[in-house]
């Protein structure tokens, strides 16, 4: 069966509101299987790990698939290269503490002015401690694509580290993290790439990546409030954590700092069972990539293909749709032949309004989208919009429709007109 989000649309219990949900990449609506899971657990398991009674027990089997299935998910080696925690940021924040220890004064770290904060900040707070020097990788400020011809004229021998975003949360940009992480690893260097816009849109497979760090975000793709950082299993061994002293010396404890969030990690475990369903219950087009995994990764993978294929149709309307809008400039890929390159988080401005004014309106309307820098502050700065307000940003996702689209293109049209 092809797919049509008017076949999954009555299991996100949050869109019988009404509301067209165009905050996609702030966090997406839960699917019904999260709502389930959590109240599950809540209800029949709720217990500290470790124990030697049934809901212990059964609260340890329930984390234990859940990080099993992430692991299949991002095509992990082993579910020990998965870490669990509050969200990206604080996973960032932690790892890049315990690489602080291996750099040295001189060593050289690699940012790039399109990635959200949290992976920018963190390295920058690095070098400040050990005395380290930061180089920034630009993007073209015409089409919103990283400069990465520029990038191999940037290393040296004292690289250590290239932190790089798979897609940009503010431009929509996917980025070349293959060429970016084998680059890294010819000069010696490590690479960290921020999947959390990715993650909603496409397969992730590390293995093919090759990075040594990834991170996402469940309440990015259909899930709780919860993050994950998969990390190669060698460099997690080697890496001191900050931790309490009865806390495992291996990974992945040694990493996850106090009592997990147990509740959303049953909530994971929903969201990653939703998405495989999507690959057993749609049809792949005859054209694109073979699959050659096999059972849960063949479904998953499926699944986020089933989605990526859909969503391209979604950003050629959305695309397509603000072009005929007066006065209105998109910032980042608008080529119809270049969908590939992108995700369906569109970022515009428009003459006269600021982007508070509009979101505003279009709010009113029931029409939810964000405006201001969304913590790419690099990205509004390097445009010259942060004094400004920023961009209005609308991101799209699976459950959303073209006429949804049209009628957040016809109400916007209306405000323009109201004058």
């Amino acid at each position: 069966m092809k797919f049509d989000p008017s076949h999954i649309r009555s299991e996100f219990p949050a869109l019988s509101s009404g509301a067209l949900f165009f905050d996609n990449p702030g966090g997406t609506q839960v699917h019904q299987n999260i709502l389930d899971e959590m109240s599950a657990y809540l209800t029949h398991y709720n217990a500290n790990r470790g124990g030697a009674f049934a809901t212990s027990q059964q609260s340890d089997d329930v984390i234990n698939e859940a990080r099993n299935l992430a692991a299949t998910f991002l095509n992990a080696t082993h579910d020990s290269e998965v870490i669990f925690g509050p969200n990206m940021t604080t996973l960032t924040f932690a790892l890049s503490h315990a690489m602080a220890l291996e750099f040295k004064p001189g060593d050289e770290i690699i940012v790039t002015r399109l990635d959200h904060d949290a992976n920018i900040s963190p390295w920058l707070q690095v070098a400040d401690d050990r005395d380290c020097r930061v180089h920034w990788l630009d993007f073209d400020v015409e089409d919103g694509t990283l400069q990465i011809e520029r990038l191999e004229g940037m290393i040296t021998d004292r690289t250590r580290l290239i932190a790089v975003g798979y897609a940009s949360n503010a431009l929509g940009t996917i980025n070349p993290v293959r060429q970016v992480v084998k680059i890294a690893h010819a000069a010696g260097a490590l690479c960290f790439v921020d999947a959390v816009q990715y993650a909603p849109h496409g397969p992730i497979d590390v293995q093919e990546v090759d990075s040594d760090f990834l991170a996402i975000s469940a309440y990015k793709f259909f899930g709780p409030h919860l993050g994950l950082l998969y990390g190669k299993r060698q460099h997690l061994e080697r890496l001191h954590a900050y931790k309490v002293r009865p806390a495992s010396a291996n990974p992945p404890g040694k990493f996850e700092t106090g009592t997990q969030n147990h509740e959303g990690i049953a909530g994971l475990r929903g969201a990653l069972t939703y998405l495989a369903s999507l690959g057993e219950r749609f049809e792949l087009p005859p054209s694109g990539p073979a699959i050659t995994s096999q059972g849960m990764r063949r479904s998953l993978e499926t699944g986020m293909r089933v989605i990526q294929n859909y969503e391209r149709g979604l950003s050629q309307a959305l695309l397509e749709g603000l072009s005929t809008v007066p006065g209105l400039r998109i910032h980042g890929l608008t080529d119809i032949d270049r969908l590939d390159e992108r995700v369906p988080t569109v970022s515009f401005t428009l003459e006269g309004r600021s982007p508070r004014q509009i979101a505003k309106a279009l709010g009113k309307a029931g029409i939810y989208v964000w405006d201001g820098n969304y913590y790419a502050l690099a990205v509004t700065e390097r445009l010259g919009l942060e004094d400004s307000g920023g961009m209005v940003r609308v991101g799209l996702t699976h459950y959303n429709s073209t006429s949804e689209v049209e009628r957040f293109v016809s109400v916007l049209k209306e405000f323009i007109a109201a004058g």
